[in-house]
């Protein structure tokens, strides 16, 4: 049942008034607006991420171009780290001259240029392209989530938690569609067909943002010279200097720490793809093939069939206001269900399958759309620990999730340029990592929108991401060893550096706890 939803009081909260919204599942409508502008952005990273590595590999008589593991993981990981990089600067800019509604919008359309540039297939358009992308991804990122932020005043954060955990529900939806139909079009169509599609998405997700923006009232407008004295003169009502001095230092241990988890958890995109794509058994032929085809249908209708929902209600709490905004999702998700029947259809015409290399990047994001709203339930009714707990039960898991690989590939022969090990120990690592994931990256986002005081929202944000952007770097890098590890010691060893160091960290976060509850002054 749709209801309305209290507003916080502005002056309280420090920001602008929230236009009075109808909710849906107890968030407000605007929430929803952020979820599928994200969910857009997130399928055309994701779904360029995830073709990247394989395209490269290829040799260039199957469309590739013939690169070596080491050159295109190195690739991967200077291409992830500057994405994660320039929305420190993206913040900056926001917070000063921009606002976070323009940033957002103009990196939008900045990101779909450089999809288009990739799809031209051309080299110069190739590096155009992956320029343009992390340009708009430094003005996108931090500022959408800036917003989630500024929709809760400063007495809702069991809502705000909850929120941004649904947000991040909308980030990996993205991620899933994105891997799934841009990684099987890539693989078993065109490449660049492949690298369009995240494209096309990206230009449906901007345009509908546009439209919607009247949803957010003052939120996120550009800042005027009255904002800015009015920032000013408000710095004396948010908390004393210390506090906000210890609370920026919490930020930023939390951010550090973030460093030993996704350097981790960004071989999805390198390392593990190869290992996907080389070591392990993809094809099912008769009854196992058969299976996979029912449960690979599954995985993709069900999915789609929840975010049609949700579709449906933000329509029904919009109403005619939006009209060109929701046109725009409904044409997103008419291509969404039209590719994806096609696939399926395609797939069960087939009597010998092969699983895609990049299927299993689908694996993270679909766990996470099946288990966000339970691990959303658990911290509001069941067990909400410390924030330093949560991230290092994360990266406890995230180790687990290496651990399983380690073991997987314990049998195969150093120095091997292919095995087929099974597929279940890549699942249950992405399973494992998907947990880990839940338990550290929403809550970061929520713990930043607390700590951090109105004025330097969309730095603090720019800083998270600076740390994930150091993450992407190393993961490409450390990737890149994949042969010469595997060569002189094994496979297993490899991973297990992977299981170590993660594990390593999450203890010691965990250790921290006392000190980290005194630096955040009551913030929970």
């Amino acid at each position: 049942m749709t209801t309305t939803s209290p507003v916080a009081d502005p002056a309280a909260s420090g920001r602008a008034a929230t236009p009075r919204s109808q909710a849906i599942l107890g968030q407000p409508n605007q929430l929803f607006v952020l979820f599928f502008t994200e969910m857009w952005e997130r399928f055309s990273y994701y779904g360029m991420r995830g073709l990247l590595v394989l395209f490269l590999v290829t040799e260039a008589a199957k469309g590739g171009w013939g690169w070596t593991r080491a050159e295109a993981t190195s690739l991967y990981g200077w291409y992830t780290g500057m994405a994660y990089l320039l929305p420190i600067l993206g913040g900056y800019i926001a917070d000063r001259y921009l606002g976070t509604r323009r940033s957002v919008l103009i990196g939008g359309f900045v990101i779909a240029a450089g999809h288009i540039s990739m799809f031209l297939n051309t080299v110069p358009s190739f590096y155009a392209g992956l320029g343009l992308v992390v340009l708009g991804t430094g003005l996108f990122k931090p500022n959408v989530s800036a917003i989630v932020g500024q929709l809760y005043g400063p007495k809702e954060d069991n809502a705000r938690d909850g929120g941004y955990t649904l947000f991040y529900m909308g980030v990996n939806a993205g991620a899933f569609f994105g891997i799934l139909l841009c990684g099987y079009i890539g693989e078993k169509v065109s490449w660049h067909l492949g690298f369009g599609l995240a494209g096309l998405f990206m230009i449906l997700g901007a345009l509908q943002f546009w439209f919607s923006q009247g949803i957010f009232g003052d939120i996120g407008n550009p800042p005027t010279a009255a904002d800015r004295a009015k920032a000013s003169a408000s710095a004396a009502d948010e908390a004393p200097a210390h506090v906000v001095a210890d609370r920026l230092k919490a930020i930023f241990v939390f951010s550090f720490f973030t460093i030993f988890f996704w350097f981790a958890f960004e071989q999805a995109g390198g390392s593990m793809t190869i290992f996907a794509a080389d070591y392990t058994d993809r094809a099912l032929v008769g009854t196992s093939g058969f299976v996979f085809k029912v449960v690979n249908s599954l995985m993709t209708v069900l999915p789609a069939i929840i975010l049609t929902w949700l579709l449906w209600k933000l329509n029904r709490s919009t109403g005619s206001r939006y009209l060109l905004a929701n046109a725009m999702l409904a044409l997103a998700f008419a291509v969404i269900w039209g590719l994806v029947l096609w696939m399926l259809g395609r797939e069960f015409a087939l009597e010998q399958s092969e699983v895609p290399a990049s299927w299993f990047g689908v694996l993270n994001s679909f766990f996470l759309v099946i288990l966000a709203p339970m691990f959303s339930k658990m911290w509001e009714k069941h067990w909400n620990p410390a924030g330093s707990v949560k991230f290092g039960v994360g990266l406890v898991l995230l180790g687990l999730g290496f651990a399983a690989l380690s073991y997987g590939s314990s049998g195969i022969p150093q120095g091997a340029k292919t095995a087929q090990v099974s597929m279940v120990f890549l699942c249950l690592a992405y399973l494992l990592h998907t947990m880990g994931e839940l338990c550290l990256s929403p809550v970061g986002l929520s713990y930043i929108s607390k700590l951090a005081p109105t004025r330097l929202l969309g730095l603090m944000f720019g800083v998270w991401f600076l740390n994930t952007a150091i993450a992407n770097k190393l993961a490409g890098f450390t990737g890149s060893y994949i042969d010469d590890i595997s060569n002189h010691y094994s496979m297993s060893v490899f991973f297990l550096i992977f299981t170590a160091i993660p594990i390593g960290a999450g203890v010691v976060l965990m250790l921290l706890t006392p000190w980290m509850k005194k630096k955040m002054h009551g913030v929970h």
